[in-house]
């Protein structure tokens, strides 16, 4: 669908976890094509959510603080036609020191969600944003959407939960609902204030401000990468095309690296800095996934998306806002 942007313009959009790292990018490209946008974000700490990743666009995105875990959801969703459903706990060492938090949010949330739409707005188009974590580690490579699902976290279970309530609500009630499987994902805007919300981020951080980046283990493990920018396009192409109703899409990378590897250009791209390999702390070693990149080709035929930002371009460009930003986001 070559218009799938021009789809937007005058639409009303909401956009859950609409201050966090990818719900703020999508959020100011929305804006940007003309969308009547909410972003709804319970900025809870250490979730991601910063007033700041709206700057310049508070009188362009309305923003309601609210908690997806209660009810005002069912006031938000009327009259909304496309929902971009990205209000999540991602961290998988969260998940594990906290499971029943993560429930709460990532699994009997999006239930209540759906049951809203449901009720008050049934032709809204939703957009879940799902996780490659729920493939766990990989029987082969790439995994394509066929692969079996065998998390090896209480995060990934939870996802796969609200990922599937999200298809059984398309399948029951005719809710017009798909779900993207995220790889690991970089760009502006993300949380680098921890290093629980995965090492992409983490691993930008400490290139960009000059620190030491710990390596656990020996680095040869493969993943792949998105730049937000190319995730950000593949929401707008599932929210826009009717083909994309009640399907699951992996995105990903257009080739693994190792992590060794993307470290060593990050340093170059930083212009210096250093690295270190460590033993792999136990709590990180028993929900380590080794290699892992996706197949593709289902959001290639279907959707239209492939990647674009090559990887030392992305990096560049997000290196260079954290150090502009750095005050917002330690």
């Amino acid at each position: 669908m070559s218009d799938h942007r021009a789809f937007y313009e005058g639409r009303r959009v909401l956009v859950t976890g609409g201050l966090g790292f990818i719900g703020s990018n999508l959020c100011r490209t929305l804006a940007d094509l003309g969308a009547r946008v909410t972003a709804v974000d319970s900025l809870l700490p250490d979730y991601g959510g910063n007033l700041f990743n709206l700057d310049g666009y508070e009188d362009r995105v309305r923003i309601n603080i609210a908690d997806v875990r209660g009810h005002g959801m069912e006031y938000l969703v009327r009259g909304q036609q496309v929902l971009f459903n990205l209000a999540g706990q991602v961290s998988h060492i969260d998940s594990m020191a906290d499971p029943v938090t993560d429930l709460e949010i990532n699994c009997t949330s999006q239930l209540r969600l759906l049951e809203a739409v449901r009720r008050g707005n049934p032709q809204l188009k939703i957009v879940y944003a799902g996780t490659r974590q729920v493939y766990g580690r990989p029987l082969y490579l790439p995994v394509d959407e066929r692969h079996l699902l065998q998390p090896v976290d209480v995060n990934g279970i939870n996802k796969i939960s609200g990922e599937f309530y999200h298809l059984v609500y398309h399948q029951v009630y005719g809710i017009r609902a798909s779900s993207l499987r995220l790889t690991n994902t970089y760009g502006p805007r993300q949380l680098i204030r921890h290093d629980r919300q995965g090492f992409i981020g983490w691993f930008v951080r400490q290139a960009a401000l000059g620190e030491e980046i710990l390596l656990f283990g020996d680095g040869r493990q493969k993943r792949d990468f998105n730049h937000v920018d190319d995730v950000v396009d593949a929401f707008l192409r599932a929210g826009a095309l009717d083909a994309a109703d009640g399907q699951v899409f992996n995105l990903g990378g257009s080739s693994p690296l190792s992590l060794l590897e993307l470290v060593e250009l990050l340093l170059d791209v930083a212009g210096g800095g250093r690295y270190r390999l460590v033993p792999f702390p136990p709590e990180r070693q028993r929900i380590d996934i080794g290699d892992f990149h996706a197949d593709t080709q289902k959001a290639q035929a279907t959707l239209g998306w492939q990647p674009r930002v090559p990887l030392r371009e992305g990096l560049k460009a997000t290196i260079e806002y954290y150090r502009r930003h750095r005050e917002q986001y330690l």
